[in-house]
Protein backbone atom coordinates (compact mmCIF):
# COMPACT_ATOMS: atom_id res chain seq x y z
CA UNK A 1 0.00 0.00 0.00
CA UNK A 2 1.07 3.69 -0.83
CA UNK A 3 -0.61 6.11 1.38
CA UNK A 4 -0.44 10.08 0.32
CA UNK A 5 -0.26 12.40 3.81
CA UNK A 6 -2.24 15.51 2.53
CA UNK A 7 -1.19 18.64 4.93
CA UNK A 8 1.45 15.95 6.17
CA UNK A 9 3.83 18.17 7.61
CA UNK A 10 1.09 20.32 9.87
CA UNK A 11 1.43 19.87 13.47
CA UNK A 12 -1.66 17.33 13.82
CA UNK A 13 -1.15 15.65 10.46
CA UNK A 14 2.83 14.87 11.44
CA UNK A 15 1.91 13.30 14.37
CA UNK A 16 -0.27 10.98 12.38
CA UNK A 17 2.73 10.42 9.34
CA UNK A 18 5.09 9.61 12.96
CA UNK A 19 2.10 6.74 13.93
CA UNK A 20 2.39 5.27 10.29
CA UNK A 21 6.38 4.80 10.53
CA UNK A 22 6.33 3.18 14.38
CA UNK A 23 3.40 1.04 13.81
CA UNK A 24 2.57 0.35 9.79
CA UNK A 25 4.12 -2.20 7.39
CA UNK A 26 2.86 -0.24 4.30
CA UNK A 27 5.68 0.60 1.22
CA UNK A 28 5.49 4.33 0.85
CA UNK A 29 4.81 7.17 3.33
CA UNK A 30 4.07 10.62 1.12
CA UNK A 31 4.28 13.90 3.11
CA UNK A 32 2.22 15.88 0.57
CA UNK A 33 2.24 19.74 1.39
CA UNK A 34 2.61 22.95 -0.14
CA UNK A 35 5.06 23.75 2.61
CA UNK A 36 8.12 22.34 1.52
CA UNK A 37 10.45 23.07 4.41
CA UNK A 38 8.21 21.55 7.28
CA UNK A 39 7.60 18.64 4.25
CA UNK A 40 11.44 17.89 4.48
CA UNK A 41 11.99 18.40 8.27
CA UNK A 42 9.68 15.83 9.05
CA UNK A 43 11.36 13.52 6.35
CA UNK A 44 14.87 14.34 7.68
CA UNK A 45 13.73 13.96 11.17
CA UNK A 46 12.03 10.10 10.43
CA UNK A 47 15.23 8.75 8.47
CA UNK A 48 12.89 5.76 7.10
CA UNK A 49 13.15 4.96 3.03
CA UNK A 50 9.45 4.79 2.70
CA UNK A 51 8.86 8.17 3.67
CA UNK A 52 9.24 11.06 1.10
CA UNK A 53 8.11 14.59 0.22
CA UNK A 54 5.50 15.84 -2.48
CA UNK A 55 4.71 19.19 -2.80
CA UNK A 56 0.96 19.57 -3.67
CA UNK A 57 -1.22 22.51 -3.75
CA UNK A 58 -4.79 20.60 -3.28
CA UNK A 59 -6.54 23.86 -4.93
CA UNK A 60 -5.17 23.77 -7.91
CA UNK A 61 -7.93 20.35 -8.44
CA UNK A 62 -6.48 18.31 -11.59
CA UNK A 63 -2.86 18.77 -10.89
CA UNK A 64 -3.58 17.76 -7.81
CA UNK A 65 -5.66 14.56 -8.70
CA UNK A 66 -2.97 13.54 -10.85
CA UNK A 67 -0.64 13.52 -8.01
CA UNK A 68 -2.52 11.50 -5.83
CA UNK A 69 -3.59 8.86 -8.58
CA UNK A 70 -0.79 6.37 -7.83
CA UNK A 71 -1.47 5.91 -4.35
CA UNK A 72 -4.05 3.58 -2.53
CA UNK A 73 -5.22 5.70 0.30
CA UNK A 74 -4.79 9.43 1.07
CA UNK A 75 -4.70 10.76 4.83
CA UNK A 76 -6.18 13.93 4.99
CA UNK A 77 -5.29 16.45 7.38
CA UNK A 78 -6.19 19.55 5.50
CA UNK A 79 -8.22 22.34 6.89
CA UNK A 80 -12.86 22.39 7.22
CA UNK A 81 -12.95 24.68 5.01
CA UNK A 82 -10.76 22.45 2.08
CA UNK A 83 -12.38 19.18 2.86
CA UNK A 84 -14.91 19.77 -0.22
CA UNK A 85 -11.82 20.27 -2.30
CA UNK A 86 -9.60 17.24 -1.25
CA UNK A 87 -12.81 14.72 -0.70
CA UNK A 88 -13.39 15.52 -4.84
CA UNK A 89 -9.95 15.06 -5.08
CA UNK A 90 -9.60 12.08 -3.45
CA UNK A 91 -12.64 10.42 -5.13
CA UNK A 92 -11.91 11.53 -8.54
CA UNK A 93 -7.99 10.06 -8.11
CA UNK A 94 -9.67 6.65 -7.07
CA UNK A 95 -8.52 6.70 -3.78
CA UNK A 96 -9.19 5.41 -0.21
CA UNK A 97 -9.29 8.36 2.46
CA UNK A 98 -10.45 9.34 5.96
CA UNK A 99 -9.88 12.63 7.38
CA UNK A 100 -10.13 14.29 11.09
CA UNK A 101 -13.10 16.50 10.68
CA UNK A 102 -15.68 15.03 8.68
CA UNK A 103 -18.54 18.21 8.57
CA UNK A 104 -20.31 16.95 6.06
CA UNK A 105 -18.91 17.95 2.42
CA UNK A 106 -17.69 14.68 1.73
CA UNK A 107 -20.99 12.68 1.49
CA UNK A 108 -21.89 14.58 -1.94
CA UNK A 109 -18.97 12.05 -3.20
CA UNK A 110 -20.19 9.38 -1.91
CA UNK A 111 -21.29 7.40 -5.46
CA UNK A 112 -17.96 8.41 -7.19
CA UNK A 113 -16.01 6.17 -3.74
CA UNK A 114 -18.82 3.48 -4.59
CA UNK A 115 -18.11 3.10 -8.06
CA UNK A 116 -14.39 3.30 -7.53
CA UNK A 117 -15.19 0.23 -4.91
CA UNK A 118 -13.03 2.99 -2.08
CA UNK A 119 -14.24 3.62 1.03
CA UNK A 120 -13.66 7.35 2.41
CA UNK A 121 -13.89 7.92 6.55
CA UNK A 122 -15.23 11.15 7.19
CA UNK A 123 -14.14 12.35 10.72
CA UNK A 124 -11.76 10.20 12.43
CA UNK A 125 -9.24 11.53 14.54
CA UNK A 126 -10.27 11.99 18.62
CA UNK A 127 -13.69 14.49 18.23
CA UNK A 128 -15.27 12.65 16.14
CA UNK A 129 -13.70 9.45 15.87
CA UNK A 130 -12.44 7.81 19.03
CA UNK A 131 -15.82 9.62 20.60
CA UNK A 132 -17.74 7.53 17.69
CA UNK A 133 -16.20 4.19 18.44
CA UNK A 134 -16.99 4.86 22.58
CA UNK A 135 -20.44 5.43 22.02
CA UNK A 136 -20.52 2.15 19.25
CA UNK A 137 -18.91 0.15 22.57
CA UNK A 138 -21.78 1.13 24.82
CA UNK A 139 -24.91 1.30 22.41
CA UNK A 140 -23.70 -2.06 20.72
CA UNK A 141 -24.03 -3.80 24.23
CA UNK A 142 -27.84 -1.94 24.62
CA UNK A 143 -31.28 -3.28 23.26
CA UNK A 144 -31.92 -0.05 23.05
CA UNK A 145 -30.30 3.32 23.48
CA UNK A 146 -32.43 7.11 25.23
CA UNK A 147 -29.96 9.54 25.87
CA UNK A 148 -26.58 9.69 24.35
CA UNK A 149 -23.93 12.87 25.58
CA UNK A 150 -20.69 13.27 23.54
CA UNK A 151 -18.59 15.45 25.75
CA UNK A 152 -14.64 16.71 25.04
CA UNK A 153 -11.97 18.99 26.69
CA UNK A 154 -9.21 20.11 24.41
CA UNK A 155 -6.30 21.51 26.09
CA UNK A 156 -4.50 23.14 23.66
CA UNK A 157 -3.63 26.74 23.11
CA UNK A 158 -6.40 28.92 21.27
CA UNK A 159 -4.61 29.52 17.81
CA UNK A 160 -1.03 27.15 17.57
CA UNK A 161 -1.92 27.17 13.77
CA UNK A 162 -3.91 28.25 10.85
CA UNK A 163 -6.09 25.73 11.08
CA UNK A 164 -7.09 25.59 14.82
CA UNK A 165 -7.69 29.07 14.29
CA UNK A 166 -10.02 28.48 11.50
CA UNK A 167 -11.77 25.90 14.16
CA UNK A 168 -12.42 28.16 16.44
CA UNK A 169 -13.90 30.73 14.33
CA UNK A 170 -16.15 28.20 12.43
CA UNK A 171 -17.14 26.71 15.68
CA UNK A 172 -18.32 29.69 17.20
CA UNK A 173 -19.94 31.60 14.22
CA UNK A 174 -23.59 32.42 15.19
CA UNK A 175 -25.04 31.76 12.60
CA UNK A 176 -23.62 28.48 11.47
CA UNK A 177 -26.38 25.74 10.69
CA UNK A 178 -24.19 22.68 12.00
CA UNK A 179 -24.53 23.28 15.60
CA UNK A 180 -27.45 21.12 16.21
CA UNK A 181 -28.87 18.68 19.13
CA UNK A 182 -30.95 15.89 17.80
CA UNK A 183 -34.57 15.86 20.38
CA UNK A 184 -37.46 14.20 20.24
CA UNK A 185 -37.16 12.88 16.58
CA UNK A 186 -35.66 16.45 15.46
CA UNK A 187 -32.10 17.46 14.30
CA UNK A 188 -32.73 21.21 16.36
CA UNK A 189 -30.00 24.34 15.60
CA UNK A 190 -28.70 26.17 19.21
CA UNK A 191 -26.67 29.14 19.35
CA UNK A 192 -23.29 29.24 21.00
CA UNK A 193 -22.98 28.69 24.66
CA UNK A 194 -26.23 26.55 24.57
CA UNK A 195 -27.32 23.85 27.41
CA UNK A 196 -24.41 24.67 29.55
CA UNK A 197 -23.50 21.47 31.67
CA UNK A 198 -20.71 20.49 33.96
CA UNK A 199 -18.71 17.64 32.97
CA UNK A 200 -16.21 15.67 35.36
CA UNK A 201 -12.97 14.83 32.97
CA UNK A 202 -10.38 12.33 34.16
CA UNK A 203 -7.69 13.97 36.13
CA UNK A 204 -5.93 16.44 35.91
CA UNK A 205 -8.39 18.10 33.86
CA UNK A 206 -10.73 18.19 36.29
CA UNK A 207 -14.70 19.64 36.11
CA UNK A 208 -15.57 22.43 33.56
CA UNK A 209 -18.67 23.76 31.67
CA UNK A 210 -19.05 22.87 28.68
CA UNK A 211 -21.74 23.97 25.64
CA UNK A 212 -22.70 22.59 22.98
CA UNK A 213 -20.49 22.29 19.42
CA UNK A 214 -21.31 21.62 16.12
CA UNK A 215 -19.63 18.63 15.79
CA UNK A 216 -20.42 15.28 13.20
CA UNK A 217 -20.89 12.62 15.90
CA UNK A 218 -24.88 14.55 16.50
CA UNK A 219 -25.65 12.91 13.20
CA UNK A 220 -23.32 10.03 12.69
CA UNK A 221 -24.65 8.95 16.08
CA UNK A 222 -28.20 9.45 14.89
CA UNK A 223 -28.05 7.50 12.15
CA UNK A 224 -25.88 4.57 13.95
CA UNK A 225 -28.80 4.29 16.30
CA UNK A 226 -31.77 5.13 14.67
CA UNK A 227 -33.77 2.11 15.16
CA UNK A 228 -32.25 1.48 18.79
CA UNK A 229 -34.93 4.74 20.18
CA UNK A 230 -32.57 6.95 20.90
CA UNK A 231 -34.58 10.22 22.15
CA UNK A 232 -31.57 12.97 22.89
CA UNK A 233 -28.22 13.06 21.13
CA UNK A 234 -25.83 16.15 22.95
CA UNK A 235 -21.99 16.80 21.82
CA UNK A 236 -19.97 19.51 23.85
CA UNK A 237 -16.93 20.76 24.33
CA UNK A 238 -14.29 22.92 25.84
CA UNK A 239 -11.02 24.34 25.72
CA UNK A 240 -8.82 25.60 28.80
CA UNK A 241 -11.19 28.08 30.74
CA UNK A 242 -8.83 31.44 29.97
CA UNK A 243 -9.79 29.82 26.11
CA UNK A 244 -13.17 29.83 26.79
CA UNK A 245 -13.60 33.15 28.81
CA UNK A 246 -12.00 34.94 25.53
CA UNK A 247 -14.06 32.96 22.96
CA UNK A 248 -17.31 34.15 25.23
CA UNK A 249 -16.51 37.78 24.77
CA UNK A 250 -15.68 37.83 21.61
CA UNK A 251 -18.89 36.23 20.78
CA UNK A 252 -20.98 38.01 23.28
CA UNK A 253 -19.57 41.35 21.28
CA UNK A 254 -20.21 40.16 18.26
CA UNK A 255 -16.54 39.66 16.77
CA UNK A 256 -17.69 36.13 15.17
CA UNK A 257 -19.73 37.62 12.64
CA UNK A 258 -16.70 39.05 11.62
CA UNK A 259 -17.39 41.99 10.20
CA UNK A 260 -15.30 44.06 7.73
CA UNK A 261 -13.88 47.26 9.27
CA UNK A 262 -11.32 49.61 7.71
CA UNK A 263 -7.91 50.70 9.17
CA UNK A 264 -5.10 52.56 7.55
CA UNK A 265 -7.08 52.20 4.18
CA UNK A 266 -7.23 48.62 4.56
CA UNK A 267 -10.31 46.12 4.83
CA UNK A 268 -10.09 42.83 6.53
CA UNK A 269 -12.82 41.21 8.98
CA UNK A 270 -12.66 41.76 12.57
CA UNK A 271 -12.03 38.64 13.78
CA UNK A 272 -9.53 37.82 11.02
CA UNK A 273 -7.44 39.97 12.29
CA UNK A 274 -8.10 38.85 16.16
CA UNK A 275 -6.80 35.44 14.60
CA UNK A 276 -3.83 36.62 13.21
CA UNK A 277 -2.85 38.02 16.49
CA UNK A 278 -3.50 35.62 18.47
CA UNK A 279 -1.24 33.25 15.84
CA UNK A 280 1.52 35.36 16.73
CA UNK A 281 1.28 35.79 20.65
CA UNK A 282 2.55 33.97 23.42
CA UNK A 283 -1.04 34.17 24.62
CA UNK A 284 -2.51 32.15 21.66
CA UNK A 285 0.26 29.91 21.24
CA UNK A 286 0.66 28.43 24.93
CA UNK A 287 -1.37 27.06 27.40
CA UNK A 288 -0.54 26.06 31.29
CA UNK A 289 -1.87 22.24 30.29
CA UNK A 290 -1.53 20.78 27.44
CA UNK A 291 -3.61 17.29 26.82
CA UNK A 292 -7.28 16.06 25.80
CA UNK A 293 -10.10 14.25 27.96
CA UNK A 294 -12.95 12.71 26.00
CA UNK A 295 -16.20 11.49 28.27
CA UNK A 296 -18.96 9.99 26.95
CA UNK A 297 -22.34 8.97 28.68
CA UNK A 298 -24.65 6.62 27.15
CA UNK A 299 -28.11 5.42 29.03
CA UNK A 300 -30.29 2.70 27.53
CA UNK A 301 -31.88 -0.55 28.43
CA UNK A 302 -29.46 -3.73 28.91
CA UNK A 303 -31.06 -7.28 29.68
CA UNK A 304 -34.27 -5.69 30.51
CA UNK A 305 -32.53 -2.96 32.67
CA UNK A 306 -31.97 0.78 32.49
CA UNK A 307 -28.37 1.28 32.53
CA UNK A 308 -25.80 3.93 31.92
CA UNK A 309 -22.13 3.85 30.56
CA UNK A 310 -19.80 6.05 30.84
CA UNK A 311 -16.31 6.32 28.91
CA UNK A 312 -13.91 8.39 29.51
CA UNK A 313 -10.22 8.68 27.99
CA UNK A 314 -6.45 9.05 29.32
CA UNK A 315 -3.03 9.49 27.74
CA UNK A 316 0.79 10.28 29.08
CA UNK A 317 1.87 13.03 30.91
CA UNK A 318 2.34 16.35 28.83
CA UNK A 319 5.10 17.43 31.66
CA UNK A 320 8.13 16.13 30.01
CA UNK A 321 7.95 13.03 32.10
CA UNK A 322 7.12 10.63 28.80
CA UNK A 323 9.24 11.29 25.85
CA UNK A 324 7.64 12.59 23.25
CA UNK A 325 3.97 13.69 25.03
CA UNK A 326 5.60 16.66 26.13
CA UNK A 327 3.47 19.85 26.08
CA UNK A 328 1.18 20.67 22.83
CA UNK A 329 2.51 17.03 21.23
CA UNK A 330 0.01 15.41 24.21
CA UNK A 331 -2.82 17.37 22.38
CA UNK A 332 -1.57 16.67 18.83
CA UNK A 333 -0.73 13.22 19.32
CA UNK A 334 -4.32 12.50 20.14
CA UNK A 335 -5.88 13.61 17.70
CA UNK A 336 -3.55 12.33 14.82
CA UNK A 337 -2.67 8.87 15.91
CA UNK A 338 -6.45 7.54 15.58
CA UNK A 339 -5.86 8.64 11.54
CA UNK A 340 -3.60 6.57 11.58
CA UNK A 341 -5.03 3.84 12.77
CA UNK A 342 -7.79 4.01 10.26
CA UNK A 343 -5.91 4.26 7.24
CA UNK A 344 -4.10 0.99 8.60
CA UNK A 345 -7.69 -0.27 8.76
CA UNK A 346 -7.97 0.10 5.81
CA UNK A 347 -4.84 -0.59 4.55
CA UNK A 348 -4.94 -4.04 5.95
CA UNK A 349 -8.62 -4.69 5.05
CA UNK A 350 -10.21 -4.23 8.74
CA UNK A 351 -12.30 -1.22 7.16
CA UNK A 352 -16.00 -2.24 6.32
CA UNK A 353 -18.09 -0.79 3.55
CA UNK A 354 -18.02 1.22 0.87
CA UNK A 355 -18.88 4.61 -0.38
CA UNK A 356 -18.27 7.24 2.28
CA UNK A 357 -19.00 5.49 5.64
CA UNK A 358 -19.29 7.28 8.87
CA UNK A 359 -16.84 6.06 11.17
CA UNK A 360 -19.64 3.98 13.39
CA UNK A 361 -20.27 1.48 10.49
CA UNK A 362 -16.24 1.32 9.26
CA UNK A 363 -14.46 0.14 12.71
CA UNK A 364 -14.98 -2.04 15.70
CA UNK A 365 -13.96 -0.41 18.76
CA UNK A 366 -12.94 -3.10 20.69
CA UNK A 367 -9.72 -3.28 17.96
CA UNK A 368 -9.85 0.59 17.77
CA UNK A 369 -9.14 0.23 21.41
CA UNK A 370 -6.29 -2.20 21.41
CA UNK A 371 -4.25 -0.08 19.27
CA UNK A 372 -5.06 2.62 21.24
CA UNK A 373 -3.74 0.79 23.80
CA UNK A 374 -0.20 -0.04 22.23
CA UNK A 375 0.12 4.26 22.22
CA UNK A 376 -0.52 4.57 25.66
CA UNK A 377 -3.78 5.88 25.24
CA UNK A 378 -6.38 4.31 27.27
CA UNK A 379 -10.01 3.64 27.68
CA UNK A 380 -12.03 3.34 30.76
CA UNK A 381 -15.65 1.84 31.26
CA UNK A 382 -17.66 2.17 33.69
CA UNK A 383 -21.32 0.60 33.69
CA UNK A 384 -24.03 1.77 36.23
CA UNK A 385 -27.79 0.30 36.96
CA UNK A 386 -30.22 2.93 37.27
CA UNK A 387 -33.39 0.96 38.59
Amino acid sequence: MKIFCLGGAGKICSEAVRDLVAFSDVETISVGDCNEDAGAALVGELKDPRVEFVQIDITNREQAIEVLQPYDIVMDGTTITLNGISTECIARAGCHGVNLNGFGEEYRYDAVFRQNDAILVPGFGMTPGITDMMVKYAADKMETVDIVRVSHGAFRPIAFSPSITETTVYEYDPNLPGRVVFEDGEFKQVPPFSRERMIELPEPYGTHPQWIIPHAETRTVHEYLKEKGVRLIEVRGTWPPQNMLLVRALYEWGFFSNDKVSLHDMEFGIMDAVGQYLQNSPVGTTTELYGYALHVQVTGIRNGRKVETVLTHTHPASDGSVPGWEKLRAYTRCVGIPMAIAVDFIATGKAQGKGVVIPEFAFDPHEVFEELKKRRILIDVRDKTLE
